[in-house]
This record gives C-alpha cells, structure tokens and sequence, in this order.
C-alpha cells in the first residue's frame, strides 16, 4: 500500500481537499448503495462526483479503499445508538429509545443502510474486520445489560441477542425495503410516524412485565 495515500486523510487537508473527498464519499455511496460493490465502479463515482479519474485516485488507491472508508464511517454512526443505552436507565424507556433512535436513521440514511444491507448479503467480506472488532463486543455488552434487566424482573423474559437483532430487522426493513413500502402505502402516508408509533406499541406490549 501507498503509505503517503494511507496517511493522507490524517493529515491536516485544505479546505479543497476536505471538500473533494466529501464529494468523492457522497457520490461513491449513492453508486454503492445503487449498484452494489461488484456493480459500482470509478468511472460511475468520477461522473458522480463531477471529478476526474485520476482526481479520484489521488485520494483513493482505488475502489475497495473508497468502499472501506464508507463502512468504516457508516460503522460508527451505526454503533451510536446502540452505545447510548444506559445500564442506569430504565430499562423499557432505554430499549424504546433504542428502537427509535434505530428508525430515526434508517429513515434519515437509507442508502446508508443499504450499503451496509449489502455488504453482509455478499458474506461481509471487507468489513469482517469490523464487525469482529466494534459491533461484537458492543454486542455482547449490552446483551448482557440486558439480561442483567430481566434478571431483576424489570423486563419479560426474552433473548437479549435476538431481540436486538428484531428491533434491526424492523427499523432497518424502512430504509432496506424503501422502494416496496412505498408502493404498498397509499400515496402521502406518513410513513415515519406510523411505523414509530406501531413498533412502540410492539416492543411496550413485548418488554413491559
């Protein structure tokens, strides 16, 4: 690897540099998020971005180090939610605020989502790395935190693991499923709100001893 192309986004950029890797990131995740990895390529994201190829390489090695970047971005924004949950919290109100906090992103960021979706629909072959290093043992660590809640009878009894992956796979499913949902809904349907209030009612009769 290029260690000076390895180490230039942690040197101090000029603004016209700040400012084409933020157009080379906005336009590799619309062609990502459009096209998949095996589908996307420079010459899609340089018309995308309004840059030139070579432009493009001078802040990339290529491709793969665009679509790494991404899911390295994505991966932190994606852990946030899950990271404020308070063990000191009430334990209901902590998993509800979850759950929306969970909607609210896929609502705001779903080809975020869908980029994501993706890479773990092809085996997550790049960001392996990351999900074994971040999301695992933030994970394990709030599962726990929540059979520790349940232990003390302050949830029903249900499996921690796969109840964050069910609050994954409904408030996701918004951002995944865009195209189909809104084919589906009549046209206008205010699809955020009703989608919150159904999940609160959900999880409330699911969770609540």
């Amino acid at each position: 690897m290029d260690k000076t192309k390895a180490n230039l986004p942690h040197k101090k950029q000029s603004r016209i540099q700040i400012r084409n890797r933020k157009r080379i990131m906005d336009a590799a995740l619309i062609v990502f998020s459009e096209n998949g990895y095996r589908g996307a390529t420079l010459d899609q994201i340089a018309r995308e971005s309004g840059l030139s190829k070579p432009n493009i390489l001078y802040y990339f090695e290529g491709k793969q180090n665009i679509h790494l970047a991404l899911l390295s971005q994505l991966m932190a924004a994606w852990l946030a939610p899950l990271d404020a949950m308070n063990p000191e919290g009430e334990p209901l109100d902590e998993l509800l605020d979850y759950m929306q906090r969970k909607l609210a992103m896929s609502r705001e960021f779903p080809r975020e989502s869908r980029l994501f979706a993706n890479e773990i629909l092809q085996g997550a072959p790049r960001i392996t790395p990351h999900l074994q290093a971040r999301l695992k043992p933030l994970f394990e660590e709030k599962t726990r935190v929540i059979q520790i809640w349940i232990d003390q009878g302050k949830l029903a009894k249900v499996d921690p693991r796969h109840l964050i992956f069910s609050i994954w796979a409904t408030t996701q499913h918004y951002a995944d499923f865009e195209t189909q949902i809104n084919i589906l809904l009549p046209e206008g349907a205010p699809v955020g709100a009703d989608a919150a209030t159904l999940l609160h009612q959900i999880y409330t009769r699911l969770l609540k001893v």
